[in-house]
C-alpha cells in the first residue's frame, strides 16, 4: 500500500512537470514571455478577489449566526446592564469597521485590477489623509474609553447602602470558603499568622466579632435585589474572582483585601426558566448525554447555577477552583443563614 502510494506520488510530480512544460511551449508559439500577465489574467484574478471576498464576508456573518447561541445569557446583575449594553456597542462598532475595510478592499483589488498601459500614481504624503485616519479613530476610541470609565466608577465606587450585605471570599489552591458576619453584622479581624487545620482563612481568635461569623464551602447564598459586597483574600497566590454571570471579577492578591459589590436582579430560579437559558442548557446535556467517555452517572442531564471561579491560572488543578452560588428571596435567604453554624459554635465541638 504504501508502494503504491509512493509510485502515485512520484507519477503526480512528472505529470505536474510536464504540464508545466506544456505552458512554456504555448507561451512560445504566442511569441509571449514566459510569465507574462495579461488584462484577461487580470480581469480572472480581479473577479476571483471580488467572489472570494463576497465568500469571506458570508463566512463571517455565518459565524456570528452559528455561534451566537453559545455565548452567556442575560446579565444577572443591575451593573451587568450597562456592562452588556457597552459591550454590545463595542461589537457593533468593530464589526462594521471589519465588514466595511474587507469589503473596500475586496472590491478596490477588483475595480483597480492592472491594465496594459496603465501606471499606478504614487502618492508620497498627504496631510489631509493622515489627520482624517489619526483623528477619526482617537474620537471614537476616546468616546469608548470615557464611556468605560464613566461605568467603571459607577460600579467601584464606595457603597452607601445601610442594609448591604457584606460577604468575604477567600481563595486558596484550589477552593474557595465564604465568610459571613453574624448577628453582630461585622466580620471578624484576620492574621495570616494563625491559620491551621482548624483555623483556614486566619480569623484573629482574640476578636471577638468574628466569633459569630460563618464559613461555608461548595456553595454560599445571596438575597436578589440587595446589595453584595464582596471583600476578597487570598492565601498563597493571586486568585481571580469571576462570576462571569453577574458580570463581576477581581483579583485576589496576597497582604490585600480587594472588594467588588453588585446587585443580582433574577435569582436562580428565574435563570432556569429563561427561554435562552433553558436552550443553552438543552445543548449542554445532549452533549453530555452523548459523550461515550463519560461514566452514567456523568450523563445525568444538569440544571443551570450560578457560578464563582478562578480566572486565574492558579496551579494544577486551576480548572477545579469554582463554588455554586445561589440567588434566591430574602426570605429563603434569611432561612438558610439561619441554619449555618458559626465560628464559636464549630470550634466548640
Amino acid at each position: 500500500m504504501k508502494l503504491l502510494i509512493l509510485v502515485g506520488l512520484v507519477l503526480l510530480i512528472i505529470a505536474v512537470h510536464q504540464l508545466m512544460r506544456v505552458v512554456e511551449l504555448s507561451r512560445q508559439f504566442k511569441n509571449t514571455k514566459e510569465w507574462h500577465v495579461s488584462d484577461s489574467d487580470n480581469s480572472f484574478n480581479g473577479k476571483l478577489m471580488l467572489a472570494f471576498g463576497v465568500l469571506f464576508l458570508s463566512f463571517f456573518f455565518w459565524q456570528v449566526n452559528r455561534w451566537t447561541d453559545n455565548t452567556l445569557p442575560g446579565a444577572a446583575s443591575v451593573h451587568g446592564l450597562k456592562i452588556d449594553t457597552l459591550m454590545e456597542y463595542n461589537m457593533y462598532l468593530v464589526c462594521s469597521v471589519f465588514v466595511i475595510v474587507n469589503a473596500v478592499l475586496f472590491y478596490f483589488a477588483y475595480k483597480y485590477k492592472g491594465k496594459v498601459g496603465n501606471k499606478a500614481v504614487f502618492i508620497a504624503h498627504d496631510n489631509r489623509l493622515e489627520m482624517a485616519w489619526t483623528i477619526a479613530p482617537a474620537i471614537v476610541l476616546a468616546g469608548i474609553i470615557i464611556f468605560g470609565l464613566k461605568y467603571w466608577n459607577e460600579i467601584t465606587e464606595r457603597s452607601v447602602d445601610p442594609n448591604k450585605i457584606v460577604i468575604e471570599l477567600y481563595a486558596k489552591q484550589f477552593d474557595w470558603t465564604a465568610r459571613y458576619a453574624g448577628k453582630d453584622k461585622v466580620l471578624g479581624l484576620t492574621d495570616y499568622r494563625q491559620i491551621d487545620g482548624g483555623n483556614s482563612v486566619g480569623l484573629d481568635t482574640l476578636d471577638a466579632a468574628g466569633y459569630d461569623d460563618i464559613l461555608v464551602k461548595n456553595e454560599f447564598h445571596i438575597p436578589v435585589n440587595k446589595e453584595i459586597v464582596f471583600k476578597m483574600r487570598s492565601r498563597d497566590v493571586i486568585h481571580s474572582a469571576y462570576m462571569p454571570h453577574f458580570r463581576a471579577q477581581m483579583n485576589c492578591v496576597p497582604g490585600m483585601i480587594t472588594e467588588f459589590r453588585f446587585t443580582p436582579n433574577k435569582t436562580t430560579a428565574q435563570m432556569r426558566q429563561d427561554k435562552y437559558v433553558v436552550q443553552l442548557m438543552k445543548g449542554i446535556n445532549d452533549i453530555r448525554a452523548n459523550d461515550e467517555t463519560r461514566s452514567k452517572d456523568d450523563r445525568e442531564p444538569v440544571e443551570f447555577d450560578y457560578i464563582l471561579l478562578c480566572n486565574k491560572i492558579c496551579g494544577t488543578s486551576h480548572y477545579n477552583m469554582q463554588m455554586k452560588i445561589i440567588v434566591e428571596s430574602e426570605a429563603d435567604y434569611n432561612a438558610w443563614l439561619a441554619k449555618q453554624k458559626a465560628v464559636k459554635t464549630i470550634a466548640s465541638k
